[in-house]
């Protein structure tokens, strides 16, 4: 039987996952496909998954990364630490389906920027309080980084653009942007911090990778920095959602 694959989220568009498995599936002679189902109301995914007797597994985008955790079976650790699911592995028995929820943007980050840490990067900022932020502030924890959230407004241990000083930056070698400024088409949008107080010893990343180097990198780039962008996330939170499906 051909297994099969797929995406749910709303809008869909350009799907890079779609792309990126019917690729792999071609390279390496799998016997499976990927649809993408653009779907606006999550509640009907057992349906969804109950009409299409040969899913697998489905990959999980926005807006529906947390509404879908009460419609699962079972959460791993991980996925309920962050309060995100990506990855839903679907096992079946007779007419039973079971669903399990992971998070593998977690995976995807973090073995995408170790290999880029020093001993000083103790600490660090994150642009932006929205999906992806979640599994990024998980994943620096996992390195033992101390993460701080930047929002347009200061609550709680949130702090403000606005608190962002050239001494705060110093003290934050590592920045993550998890904002959608920046992203084609608006490409001339970048973060509102101070980019003279960043240097060589500070990393910057950006979860976006259209534009390949954003505005936010590049004035990174400018002040000697080390820069990432998202689009090896991209690949190894893919991977790591296939090892899922097929453990």
């Amino acid at each position: 039987m051909k297994r099969k694959y797929g995406l749910v989220g709303y809008p869909l568009g350009h799907s890079f996952s779609r792309s990126f498995f019917q690729q792999k599936f071609e390279d390496e002679h799998i016997n499976a496909t990927y649809e993408n189902f653009e779907i606006q109301d999550i509640s009907c995914l057992r349906q969804l998954i109950s009409d299409n007797h040969e899913l697998c597994g489905l990959n999980v985008t926005i807006p529906h990364k947390t509404t879908v955790i009460p419609l699962l079976d079972e959460l791993h650790p991980l996925a309920r630490e962050i309060g995100a699911v990506n990855v839903i592995k679907i096992t079946r028995q007779g007419d039973k389906i079971f669903l399990k929820g992971f998070n593998s943007d977690i995976i995807g980050f973090t073995d995408s920027i170790a290999p880029l840490l020093d001993d000083h990067m103790t600490k660090a900022l994150i642009l932006g309080t929205g999906g992806a932020s979640k599994a990024i502030h998980a994943g620096l924890k996992a390195l033992h980084i101390t993460p701080t959230f930047v929002s347009r407004q200061k609550r709680g241990d949130i702090l403000s653009y606005e608190d962002l000083s050239p001494d705060l930056i110093d003290n934050h070698k590592i920045i993550v942007n998890t904002t959608p400024l920046g992203m084609f088409p608006h490409i001339d949008q970048s973060p509102n911090i101070p980019y003279t107080a960043l240097s060589p010893e500070h990393l910057c990343y950006d979860v976006i990778y259209n534009p390949e180097t954003t505005l936010f990198l590049q004035k990174a780039a400018r002040q000697g920095c080390k820069i990432k962008n998202g689009i090896e996330m991209l690949h190894l939170q893919a991977l790591a959602a296939w090892k899922i499906w097929n453990e």
